[in-house]
């Protein structure tokens, strides 16, 4: 199938992956621009997970103060050197995790950050909310991971759906980055500051 240089262009705009890459997620989506965000995103993500273990040890702390000058918040994102840290994709990315955390006001990183206690908690919330439901224990279970996952969505960094893109969860963007760097990257710590709360 033709895929135009246009097409092309277009996809890698969206993505900032490779023109080689993009021209075979075309084909292989038959010219179809979101199929081929999802085959990439697929292919980028895979890449993702084989830099995850390597050491991210170098990186930025950013900062992003909320134009009222209420909300503040300081992120450390790490990569794995410090030409990444300096490279313009890298600090926009730790600018925009910056800023998702002074909009959605997550409490943890990821849900492995999530202490038993909160868990246990959530769930006798759930269990609480949904009664005397009169159905067999396996579906009542299947019910409270699936509100524990809707949890874990609101509070989770890397859970939450990404503000400048509903499609995306912050995890993605985060494997998008690593897959079009080329270096594994983490988010270690943020710390949000709200004028006149605890």
């Amino acid at each position: 199938m033709y895929i135009s240089s246009e097409l092309v262009k277009e996809l890698r705009e969206r993505t900032g992956i490779g023109v080689m890459e993009c021209k075979d997620a075309l084909q292989e989506a038959q010219g179809d621009i979101e199929k081929a965000i999802e085959v990439l995103r697929k292919k980028g993500h895979a890449r993702a997970q084989a830099k995850s273990s390597r050491t991210a040890s170098e990186g930025l702390v950013g900062a992003y103060i909320h134009l009222n000058g209420k909300i503040g918040v300081l992120v450390e994102v790490n990569c794995e050197s410090d030409f990444v840290a300096r490279n313009a994709d890298f600090q926009d990315l730790v600018k925009n995790i910056a800023m998702q955390v002074a909009a959605s006001r997550p409490r943890f990183i990821s849900s492995a950050d999530v202490p038993a206690d909160v868990i246990e908690k959530e769930k006798e919330i759930i269990k609480a909310q949904m009664g005397d439901m009169k159905k067999p224990p396996e579906i009542l279970e299947k019910i409270v991971q699936g509100k524990l996952g809707k949890f874990f969505e609101e509070v989770c960094l890397l859970d939450q759906v990404y503000i400048r893109d509903d499609k995306v969860k912050i995890k993605d963007v985060i494997a998008q980055a690593v897959a079009k760097i080329g270096e594994n990257i983490k988010v270690r710590r943020f710390a949000r500051f709200e004028l006149g709360t605890d």
